[in-house]
């Protein structure tokens, strides 16, 4: 059996179909991989021998970038157009298509999927993207969600609304170019009857009543066995555990100074910082020896050794950092993540804090909270809990419901 798996978005996206292709591989399936052309992706699945298609723009300089939310529309209807051409020459001789990252690059690689007569999957890495009653949706760029209305039901039809405006005559447009009649809502075709859900049930439990077939899997951990460089591991052997710090795929325009306050705050608690670059650039504000920086690393080792995870709150590190039962803060940016901070909070394994741009002292109040000994031992108790077979039951699953008939 042959699979693509198609995505475009940042680490988060790419790296949980890195750790399904090499699960479909041990099952005896053969992958390839759709996502954007960025240099540290190509390397992530080089490290897995996973072959990468890469389609669109570099993810890391769009996002550096900050384009403008007036460009969306025009920036997605670009993004189909260039989905369409990549996906629908990639799955050519595909059995099954897994797609998955920003809506219109979904949308698009469905429809590809859907043009050659492939069978496909959609799947979210947190269930904000998935319509209930019981939790509202995430707002688009310039497509704030209304005011006054509390309703969820009523905050999902603007939700519905918001990405028929902005994705539906692009997606419409290529799929008649290509012989497919048109959607009557993007979300709809997107997201589909029976979507898969791939996070833990532990951090994000899909228990509310829904119109929607939903399986969750469990989130696609991709294991990581490279040992932690030699420089760091002296730095950790030098003192007690630090205070690991970084923000993955944001590049935080609006917190120019979160090396210096993430800094100050560690060192409020007497605490050694561990600075991960990431897109943001973090560096150390000084020649002082409590700093170390590191760039591309294993964290699911390095969070096992260190006394808290201050981040962003990507699905991936908040998953990461609870497996290895390490107290968090987060400090949500955009997005999804201020629900991941909520649940962070909500579980006792960490600190949320209120808003993008911490100052030292609220950063020192929420260290304070995931540093306390009660939230380490509520931290291990939580990641025993976690399932770790999330890749299986997908990859299983996936060969066993969409595997063509034998003749």
């Amino acid at each position: 059996m042959r699979v693509l798996l198609s995505t475009y978005g940042s680490r988060g996206d790419v790296e949980p179909l890195a750790g399904l292709a090499v699960r479909l591989r041990e099952l005896g399936a053969r992958v390839l991989v759709c996502a954007p052309p960025d240099q540290e992706f190509a390397d992530l699945l080089a490290r897995v021998d996973v072959p990468l298609v890469p389609v669109g723009w570099s993810a890391r300089e769009l996002t550096v970038a900050a384009p403008p939310p007036s460009s969306l529309p025009q920036r997605a209807a670009e993004l189909i157009v260039r989905q369409f051409d990549t996906v629908a020459e990639a799955a050519r001789g595909c059995d099954a298509l897994v797609a998955t990252g920003v809506v219109p690059a979904a949308a698009a690689a469905l429809s590809a999927a859907e043009k050659l007569g492939i069978p496909s999957v959609s799947v979210t890495f947190q269930k904000l993207s998935l319509p209930s009653p019981h939790h509202p949706p995430m707002a688009y760029p310039g497509r704030p969600l209304p005011d006054g209305v509390t309703d969820n039901r009523g905050l999902w039809e603007h939700d519905a609304e918001s990405m028929d405006v902005l994705f539906g005559e692009a997606l419409n447009a290529n799929r008649v170019a290509n012989g497919l009649p048109p959607v009557a809502h993007v979300r709809d075709h997107v997201i589909g009857s029976r979507p898969w859900l791939a996070s833990d049930p532990v951090l994000d439990p899909w228990l509310e009543p829904s119109d929607l077939d939903v399986v969750q899997t469990g989130a696609w951990l991709l294991p990581d066995g490279r040992p932690l460089p030699g420089d760091l591991l002296a730095f950790l052997d030098a003192g007690a555990p630090p205070v690991f710090v970084g923000f993955g795929s944001m590049p935080l325009h609006a917190w120019t100074d979160a090396a210096r306050v993430t800094i100050e705050a560690v060192r409020a608690h007497g605490r050694r910082v561990l600075l991960r670059r990431g897109w943001a650039g973090l560096a150390p504000v000084d020649d002082r020896d409590d700093c170390f920086v590191v760039d591309e690393v294993n964290q699911q080792a390095l969070f096992a050794r260190v006394a808290a995870v201050v981040h962003h709150g990507g699905a991936g590190t908040t998953s990461t950092a609870a497996r290895a039962g390490t107290p968090q803060v987060v400090v949500p940016q955009l997005a999804d993540q201020p629900y991941w901070a909520g649940r962070v909070a909500d579980l006792g394994i960490g600190a949320a804090h209120d808003g993008p741009t911490p100052t030292v002292a609220s950063l020192s109040a929420a260290l304070s909270i995931a540093l306390a000994p009660v939230t380490r031992a509520r931290a291990t108790t939580v990641a025993a809990a976690m399932r770790t077979d999330g890749t299986t039951v997908a990859a299983t699953r996936l060969l066993d419901e969409l595997s063509p008939v034998s003749a």
